[in-house]
């Protein structure tokens, strides 16, 4: 398997290259440094390096220069002059093949996840929960689960809140005590969270992992970029979001010890909204998962400007180092500097504390996991290195390129329609229909009872009469009287003046 070229030493006027063993790839890593001193252009150099031989990448671009891996750089002299200096004889500007991601399904297809496969641990942290509320979103899930409801989206989350407060009482008995306040704290958060536009990432379809993990048909791995330069804005969605990612490779992806490549490489840019405020727990979690993961075929690298923003339990296990330049101005940057320098394999023809202060753009200091005639994995004395260059290009990309990718996409047919089927909101508003329902019908056979003795006792009144107005019976007896009244008493006068003026009838 080719290595994978991360520049040319310059430790010495003799220095060679500097390689990374795709073997070791799995081994994690870390890029390090101060703001523009080049920790994005090492990213794209390892991103293309793997994808190169077929090793799919999944990576944030926090400040949309990412993005440029999907078009061919511009073959600037510059940039060649760098390539030939590393050694790099075959480079020519070139695309990488490259899926656009966006959890807003703006600038690249939708991503999304279920509120149940996000969990309750990950989704309190979301949504700035504190022990107390965790605890009542904890109960709501195992409320979910006994009875059978689906929670797909932040819809049905509500709408299950709202059932938690009307039996509270009930519910505070089996599960455990449950509060207006925490119920009413954790409604606010959902509200706000809506506003953020992160509802868009909870539904369905669901991301399958087997998408991040394309290859080309000419057996390059397809890099997948994560559009994050408004997702970084809310820092604890944004690191939550990758740590769930993280954790369902974890879960998902079966043990296939070491291989001669990785299966995904995941890049973790500013990884330091990682591990701020995080809890023990979760901070347990994230170890576990980095530790346990490179058996299963993935290769975790995080980038942020200084090394000590990663735990010590999780620095330890990083194998492949890239160090960028930090500025010792301050008792923050010295410290992190001399944590820098310890954590390297001394190389006797360097002072790796004074070098990290004077690298310049484009160096780094670097040390990588090789074989050596004692021993395999073993890191490899640090280097002062000249980064190679990509051939992508280094900087963001327009619009209509980003548009001309995205349609030419493999998944976009499958992940930008989104999918709503019934759910616990839609589970729970029938429920409610058809109980509201089964009250009404008792009712409404009253109501039509009653409007049928009222409408019978109407016509009996009109037919009959009442003690106070005469019926239509009544009526038509006494005209039907006077009509036969009158006739007799017409032929009765007509025979008495007959018979006195002698007229006969």
């Amino acid at each position: 398997m080719q290595p994978i070229l991360v520049g040319k030493s310059v430790t010495t006027p003799q220095g060679g290259p500097v390689v990374l063993d795709p073997r070791y790839g799995n081994r994690h890593g870390l890029v390090a440094g101060a703001t523009g001193t080049g920790k994005t252009v090492t990213l794209m150099t390892l991103a293309e390096g793997f994808s190169r031989i077929g090793v799919p990448v999944f990576l944030a671009d926090a400040k949309g220069d990412v993005a440029g891996l999907a078009v061919a750089g511009s073959g600037d002299a510059k940039v060649i002059e760098r390539a030939a200096t590393v050694g790099m004889p075959d480079y020519a500007p070139a695309a990488n093949p490259v899926v656009f991601w966006d959890l807003y399904g703006q600038r690249g297809h939708p991503v999304r996840t279920t509120v149940s496969e996000m969990g309750p641990t990950l989704l309190a942290r979301i949504l700035e929960l504190n022990d107390t509320q965790s605890g009542v979103l904890d109960i709501v899930f195992k409320l979910a689960d006994d009875r059978g409801l689906l929670l797909l989206d932040l819809e049905d989350l509500r709408a299950l809140l709202g059932v938690v407060a009307d039996e509270r009482k009930d519910i505070s008995t089996s599960y455990g005590l449950v509060s207006v306040q925490s119920i009413g704290a954790i409604q606010r958060a959902l509200l706000r969270l809506e506003q953020d536009g992160a509802e868009q990432f909870f539904g369905e379809p669901g991301l399958e992992l087997a998408d991040l993990m394309r290859t080309t048909p000419d057996g390059r791995g397809v890099i997948g970029i994560l559009a994050a330069d408004q997702l970084i804005l809310k820092p604890r969605l944004y690191s939550s979001f990758l740590l769930w990612l993280l954790s369902e490779l974890f879960e998902t992806l079966p043990e296939v010890g070491d291989l001669d490549k990785p299966k995904l490489v995941f890049v973790f840019d500013e990884a330091h909204l990682l591990f701020d405020d995080a809890p023990p727990a979760l901070q347990q979690r994230i170890e576990q998962v980095v530790r346990l993961i490179r058996s299963k075929g993935v290769g975790v690298y995080f980038c942020s400007q200084f090394p000590d923003d990663v735990p010590d339990a999780i620095l330890g296990q990083l194998g492949n180092r890239v160090q960028h330049a930090l500025r010792a101005f301050t008792p923050r940057d010295q410290k992190a500097v001399r944590t820098a320098a310890e954590t390297f394999v001394a190389n006797p023809a360097l002072d790796v504390a004074k070098t990290i202060s004077a690298l310049g753009v484009g160096e780094a200091l670097v040390s990588t996991l090789q074989d050596t005639p004692a021993a395999r994995a073993v890191p490899a004395p640090v280097e002062r290195t000249l980064i190679a260059p990509p051939r992508c290009r280094m900087g963001a990309i327009a619009d209509n390129e980003r548009a001309q990718v995205r349609a030419g996409s493999p998944v976009g047919a499958k992940y930008d329609t989104r999918v709503d089927r019934d759910s616990a909101a839609e589970m729970l508003a029938a429920k409610a229909t058809a109980a509201a329902e089964r009250v009404d019908a008792p009712q409404a056979k009253t109501r039509e009872d009653d409007e049928d003795s009222g409408f019978g006792q109407s016509v009996k009144d009109a037919v009959f009469g009442t003690k106070r107005r005469q019926g239509v019976v009544e009526t038509m007896a006494k005209q039907t009287a006077r009509t036969v009244g009158s006739q007799i008493g017409r032929q009765i006068l007509r025979g008495v003046m007959g018979s006195i003026f002698g007229n006969k009838r």
